[in-house]
């Protein structure tokens, strides 16, 4: 018996809110045939499976019921992680540290802190689709600034911005994700002058900058913050295993109540067993050799790509060079569409990410974010000589309809 389709009215968020990208092309990720250069994953083989269960296994010997209960935040955790980011230059103590799910979840309790449907976000114009999803996909008006792509965000766009009075602003500081720069110390500090002049909350999404395999260790913007309105974010899905979905935020004590509250309404709380293991990881001092090897082939994949892309696309193409991440970000002549020959790739048995994925107010077609970290350097050798292919054999129709 067939029945009548239910009807239903969803919320303003949810009616605004569309799937990242990522999540439907990761399926290329896992197929053995093509050569993903899409996703944003950690090379496999580096991934400290047996180092991190030794560490399962002392805290549940060590710790019985108590590391599979409900509980509070894991103070231990809290005093690391504030220990680490005072060695990066962030005056902060433990109780300014909130455990997250990782960054996204730090993006969407941050944006129900500060964003109603209307106000004004400022993100940059090439962004995140989850910086999306937590911005117009809450019906806020988005003021996109552009991105240089050797020094970062352009600073008088964003001034201009602020001056629009915007309730919410995120930036990417460190090997960004989609374009892979890196914002200059010098805009580090004008930033947060920004922020505090013109008194907007600004999030530091900053996942990758523990990634870095070449140039100099930047400071956070939020070690140049005085006036307390920056919000860091930071990762340990990156800089330690995706599965760990574990992060955290540095913010003003007295706002630690209200985003407890927020999060409690969204999960309650964390895995306190995975909170107890990551410290175990990390008191043990294993987190510096495993980023050494980490970046140590991060370094060589993307000279990989770096090498690759020069010798087949050198001549028609222009891409970022980062010192650390997971990303590229290639620009190709304008007349080339990288959403429409998607499908072609993918008969030639290989994968990227489309530009215009990114783009927070359209166009940007002639783009491609491309990772070097998660396949192996002959495997990206062979995908960007399948990608060039299929780059070459796209028609030129301005040429045609000069002939």
């Amino acid at each position: 018996m067939l029945q009548t389709p239910v009807r239903y009215t969803f919320s303003r968020e949810v009616n605004g809110l569309q799937r990242s990208v990522m999540r439907d092309l990761l399926k290329f990720a896992t197929d053995p045939q093509i050569i993903s250069l899409a996703g944003g994953l950690p090379p496999v083989e580096c991934l400290p499976l047996n180092d991190f269960r030794d560490c399962i296994n002392t805290v549940l010997a060590r710790d019985g019921g108590r590391a599979m209960q409900y509980s509070p935040q894991w103070m231990p955790l809290r005093e690391w992680i504030a220990a680490y980011m005072r060695e990066r230059g962030v005056v902060c103590e433990p109780e300014q540290v909130f455990i997250t799910g990782g960054n996204q979840q730090g993006l969407t309790i941050l944006s129900r802190l500060f964003l109603d449907p209307g106000d004004r976000a400022v993100t940059e114009e090439i962004t995140f689709t989850g910086i999306q999803q937590i911005t117009a996909g809450r019906s806020a008006q988005v003021l996109a600034v552009p991105t240089d792509l050797e020094t970062g965000v352009d600073l008088d766009a964003l001034e201009e911005a602020f001056s629009q009075s915007p309730k919410l602003a995120v930036l990417i500081t460190d090997f960004h994700n989609p374009l892979g720069v890196s914002l200059s110390a010098r805009k580090r500090m004008q930033v947060a002058a920004l922020a505090a002049q013109y008194g907007v909350p600004l999030i530091e999404d900053d996942p990758y900058s523990p990634l870095r395999f070449a140039g100099e260790v930047l400071l956070p913007v939020k070690a140049y913050d005085e006036a307390g309105y920056v919000f860091y974010l930071g990762s340990f899905s990156k800089m330690l295993a995706p599965a760990v979905r574990l992060g955290w935020m540095v913010a003003p004590i007295d706002l630690i109540p209200k985003i407890t509250v927020i999060r409690e309404s969204l999960d309650l709380e964390s895995s306190t067993l995975m909170q107890r293991a990551v410290h175990e990881y990390l008191s043990r001092d294993l987190l510096a050799p495993h980023l050494s090897a980490l970046n140590a082939t991060l370094r060589e994949r993307c000279e990989t790509m770096m090498t690759a892309l020069d010798e087949y696309l050198g001549d028609i193409a222009t891409w970022t060079k980062p010192d650390g991440g997971l990303f590229v970000w290639l620009t190709l002549p304008e007349h080339i569409d990288t959403s429409r020959m998607f499908d072609e790739a993918i008969k030639r048995r290989v994968a990227y990410i489309p530009g215009s994925a990114f783009a927070v107010n359209g166009g940007y077609r002639n783009t491609m974010r491309l990772n070097f970290s998660a396949v192996p350097p002959e495997k990206i050798r062979e995908g960007v000589a399948r990608l060039a292919q299929v780059i070459n054999e796209q028609p030129n129709k301005n040429q045609t309809q000069r002939r």
